[in-house]
């Protein structure tokens, strides 16, 4: 593996184009977000931004090359996510739907199933929604539970030609869709007869048969539209299925390499943000003294750990997006670490240096304390670090022949 920190011409006209479309459009949606206090309202703002990243062609930049996109590189997708997330992570969110949807449909898609399930996200036009169905109300940390009675509760039952499927599905960003009927595509973690199994629901099988039972009023990714939903008597086509029943754990493990890798992204793009504002706020506030604050060693040093440990997240999650994109051996480690290390890095950073600016980050009209309620989150979504990831990585330390060596290509 060729290694450069260098970006590329291309690589920096990624940035420059991300850039300038996160400050002409993302900045002012979140303004906007900010002051709607409705939460459907406010993730409705998102849509026509939504349009215009489509057209723009940024959708399809999030779909590999093999499958029709333009996503070639883990480290232009960092660059992208991190442009993106830095002016409005709840929008990344929103459109990035299909990094972890349609993940089992590369995996193990037959060649007509990926046709089909891919297309709408190739589009030019429109806001076409994909949302991965796994969390349920009661908690998934054990969704791979053998028990009927424990695990995945949604099950689907085989009649004739097509799955019935019936169950309730929260957390995932834009499970309702747009207006209620659903997203474009759902990929749902469901339990069948002989287990965990991946099931694809397209729009027109989830009209009718989806009900929104709330609307989340998050304090952090205000702008995500964030439900629970129920799913009655849903009917999907028998040949919906991905790969085989009860292969579902695996798919969806797999499933989540590549956002949990992108997390590791949102944190530099949050951390990114408070230290900016925390670096401006250092070098022109006196706080009452003779001198701007960053001239006292213990504001200095908050602000240079801080520096040091974005730099470090950064470089760790292009590693891990790059892993897992070109399928590289260790890409589950790296995503794994790039989940744990990367949020909790974050929010450690973004507290640190809130406690540097002092009582004034404690104000809502100063803008740090955005940022913290966004990183907030990112330990305990697409996968709990206490509850999920880091009993992954538990599981694969446990196994005698593990390579401590391994993710990074020194064995």
């Amino acid at each position: 593996m060729a290694i450069s920190f260098t970006l590329t011409n291309e690589q920096e006209q990624l940035k420059q184009v991300a850039r300038s479309f996160a400050r002409e459009h993302l900045r002012p949606l979140m303004a906007a977000v900010s002051q709607e206090t409705d939460p459907l309202q406010r993730a409705l703002l998102l849509r026509p931004v939504m349009e215009k990243a489509v057209q723009a062609g940024f959708l399809k930049s999030l779909i590999p090359a093999p499958f029709g996109g333009t996503a070639s590189s883990g480290v232009d997708a960092a660059i992208f996510i991190e442009e993106l997330a830095s002016e409005s992570p709840d929008f990344m969110i929103s459109m990035a739907g299909p990094l972890i949807a349609l993940a089992p449909v590369y995996e193990v898609g037959t060649p007509e199933q990926i046709t089909r399930f891919v297309a709408p996200f190739l589009a030019d036009k429109g806001a076409p929604l994909a949302a991965m169905a796994y969390s349920e109300p009661g908690g998934s940390a054990n969704f791979d539970a053998e028990a009927p009675a424990e695990g995945v509760r949604t099950r689907a039952v085989l009649d004739g030609d097509e799955w019935v499927i019936n169950g309730s599905k929260a957390w995932a960003s834009h499970l309702g869709g747009w207006d209620g009927d659903g997203p474009d595509l759902m990929t749902i973690v469901c339990r069948t007869d002989k287990g965990v199994s991946l099931i694809v629901a397209e729009r027109e099988h989830l009209r009718g048969h989806i009900d929104v039972d709330e609307y989340y009023d998050l304090p952090g990714l205000r702008g995500c539209l964030t439900t629970r939903v129920t799913l009655r008597d849903l009917r999907v086509p028998q040949g919906n299925l991905l790969g085989t029943e009860g292969d579902g754990v695996r798919l969806t493990r797999n499933a989540f390499q590549a956002s949990g890798a992108s997390i590791g992204t949102f944190s530099v793009a949050a951390m990114r943000q408070a230290f900016g504002i925390a670096l401006r706020f250092a070098q022109a506030e006196k706080r009452g003294g003779l001198l701007p604050i960053i001239e006292h060693q213990a504001v200095a040093d908050i602000l240079a750990d801080a520096k040091g440990k974005l730099e470090a997240v950064r470089l760790l999650s292009w590693s891990a997006l790059d892993a897992v994109i070109s399928g590289r051996p260790g890409a589950s480690e790296l995503a794994l670490h790039a989940k744990i290390f990367g949020s909790e890095t974050g929010l450690d950073v973004i507290n640190d240096l809130i406690k540097a600016v002092g009582v004034t980050a404690y104000d809502t009209n100063f803008p740090m304390l955005r940022h913290l309620m966004d990183v907030l989150a990112y330990p305990i979504i697409e996968g709990g670090n206490v509850g999920v990831r880091r009993r992954q990585l538990q599981a694969m330390m446990s196994v005698p022949a593990y390579d401590p060596l391994a993710a990074s290509g020194l064995s």
